[in-house]
């Protein structure tokens, strides 16, 4: 395929693994100097998760604007108790940065102001854009299981204003629950876990009885064993009318894929980019296929 220049923007999605503080911080360092745009950053999975606490994400995210990025503060996309509920409000009552909303009930709380729709918001057609965008939405992700097809035909439905942006790159969050898979992994309580999250800072592998990968678990999280790889298609995602392709952090890779969207928007022909050590490959559902298949593609 023959690389031309394209405008989009690059995101990197909220870190979704219990990585170590000093971990945490290093790498949102290198994203600091790094040709990604827009940032999205906080504890979208476990409350209990307190390397980084809200006060902490704030002051990351000041730095991360000081240096020039747009920073997005990501809410959780499961709220389980009345003390999970205020710190969505709290989140949601700043008017420091724009949220991502990972459910419904943080557009109640923002009230109006600019968010973006997240992900797992559900948004498959043109009314729903209708009702997010007249609720504050700029911007939606596109739900992850959404194949090319549809996809587009979703984006000549959208309102007039509201930015498209789509994942092409990381392990894809398919599935979340009250239940913790680690904890009960290890066959620990939900409440008295031992952190052991932060043993897998890429979540905890299953496998199928014949050693294939299947999923991933990271907490409350069922995710896609592969990473999903469309950074070939990028170019084919900018002209189909998505403004920004998210990269999702995993512990190593992530500064690649970023400079690859950069080379590619640049018009240079990018180095391929190697997931984390042990996980494969896929194109998710893009083709239309199962979400574990992959299709190599010529960047």
């Amino acid at each position: 395929m023959e690389i031309t220049p394209n405008f989009f923007q690059i995101s990197v999605g909220p870190l979704l693994y219990y990585w170590p503080r000093r971990d945490t911080l290093d790498f949102y360092a290198a994203l600091a100097d790094s040709p990604a745009d827009i940032l999205y950053v906080g504890e979208t999975v476990c409350s209990r998760r307190h390397e980084l606490r809200a006060d902490d994400w704030l002051d990351l995210a000041r730095d991360l604007r000081a240096a020039g990025k747009t920073v997005v503060l990501s809410g959780r996309t499961l709220i389980e108790s009345g003390a999970e509920a205020a710190a969505l409000r709290k989140l949601c009552e700043q008017d420091d940065f724009p949220v991502e909303a990972g459910e419904i009930g943080a557009i109640r709380h923002l009230a109006g102001r600019p968010f973006v729709a997240g992900p797992h918001l559900n948004a498959y057609h043109g009314g729903t854009l209708d009702w997010l965008a007249q609720r504050g939405a700029v911007r939606f992700v596109a739900p992850l299981e959404m194949d090319a097809e549809t996809l587009g035909r979703l984006l000549q439905e959208r309102p007039v204003g509201l930015e498209a942006e789509a994942l092409v790159w990381g392990r894809m969050a398919l599935a979340f629950s009250a239940r913790c898979f680690t904890a009960r992994h290890f066959r620990l309580k939900k409440d008295d876990c031992g952190f052991r999250c932060i043993e897998h800072p890429d979540g905890l592998d299953m496998r199928t009885r014949e050693s294939r990968g299947f999923l991933a678990i990271n907490g409350i999280q069922v995710q896609s064993a592969a990473c999903l790889d469309l950074l070939p298609l990028a170019p084919s995602l900018a002209a189909l009318g998505v403004e920004v392709l998210r990269v999702s952090p995993q512990s190593s890779g992530t500064l690649e894929a970023v400079a690859a969207l950069d080379a590619m928007r640049q018009g240079r022909r990018p180095v391929p980019v190697a997931p984390p050590a042990g996980i494969e490959r896929c194109n998710g559902y893009f083709h239309g296929r199962a979400g574990i298949d992959l299709l190599e593609e010529a960047a």
